[in-house]
């Protein structure tokens, strides 16, 4: 399948789920979203029905689950079965708002719960990548000091998350997704939001939010998590993976600014001629 194909794919699903006010489950989001992830937590997944499953998600992720480096998309690869399915059921349940997510997780496209206990499976699964998307590296001594103060007790020391809480894996996300988060959950606009890390980052300014995500985009997951080099999803093996035009990320921030070339000077004539 190629990257064209699954973009036609994408606004189809887009274009049949725009009445989405009509899939809007009767309830409080928070007790929906918590009811679904219970029962989906109890069924047995079907790795070989979350491959199926995935390919829909593959439009926006990519085959590896890798996202983009420009965070527009998560690495979800290797993330805890436990929060995909949390993340899941809280965005179908409107419990926390995803305007571009939330068409692909309704029931008519997703799939019910077995579907989702089979998807989860299938993501957490896949090994990730180091290549992802980091910050400019200039306040890294800062973020490591807020990360060990404000982070680790529930993101755990090297960012791998612990899924009985569930909390995520941070370990090498893009850079600017985690920013992009970060603004959310700060301003309210993520409803299902940890409380504890509300008050935790209440007071950061905005040198002390790059610099903790900067550090968090360059820890490494365990070794055993990670893709081989040059590794492709060979459950996808004629999937195109071009980056369709995407303008590339500017460079990293050097240390200092170059100071500019001086401005050339013409000499002066040795006589004005008469």
């Amino acid at each position: 399948m190629t990257r064209l194909t699954t973009v036609f794919i994408a606004l189809g699903m887009l274009s049949a789920s725009q009445s989405v006010g009509a899939d809007d489950p009767p309830g409080d989001p928070a007790e929906l979203a918590k009811r679904e992830y219970e029962q989906v937590m109890a069924l047995t997944p079907d790795i070989d029905n979350g491959r199926r499953v995935y390919l829909t998600c593959a439009v926006c992720h990519g085959p590896e689950g890798w996202g983009t480096p420009d965070g527009a998309y998560p690495q979800i690869a290797g993330q805890w079965r436990e929060v995909i399915i949390k993340q899941l059921a809280d965005i179908r349940a409107r419990h926390r708002d995803n305007p571009l997510m939330y068409p692909f997780s309704l029931t008519r496209i997703l799939g019910g719960p077995q579907n989702m206990a089979d998807v989860a499976a299938y993501v957490a699964a896949l090994p990730m990548t180091t290549g992802n998307g980091v910050g400019p590296g200039l306040d890294l001594e800062l973020g490591a000091r807020l990360y060990a103060e404000h982070c680790a007790d529930c993101h755990g020391e090297r960012g791998e998350g612990k899924p009985a809480k569930p909390t995520p894996a941070i370990a090498a996300q893009h850079f600017p997704y985690l920013m992009g988060q970060f603004d959310a959950i700060r301003n309210g606009r993520r409803k299902n939001a940890n409380p504890e890390m509300i008050e935790q980052i209440a007071g950061f300014s905005p040198r002390d939010q790059a610099a903790v995500l900067d550090y968090t985009s360059r820890l490494r997951p365990a070794p055993e998590k990670l893709a081989a080099e040059n590794w492709l999803n060979p459950d996808f093996p004629n999937y195109v993976r071009e980056t369709m035009g995407m303008p590339p990320l500017p460079p990293p921030l050097p240390v200092a600014p170059p100071m500019p070339a001086p401005f050339p000077i013409a000499p002066m004539p040795s006589s004005v001629p008469e």
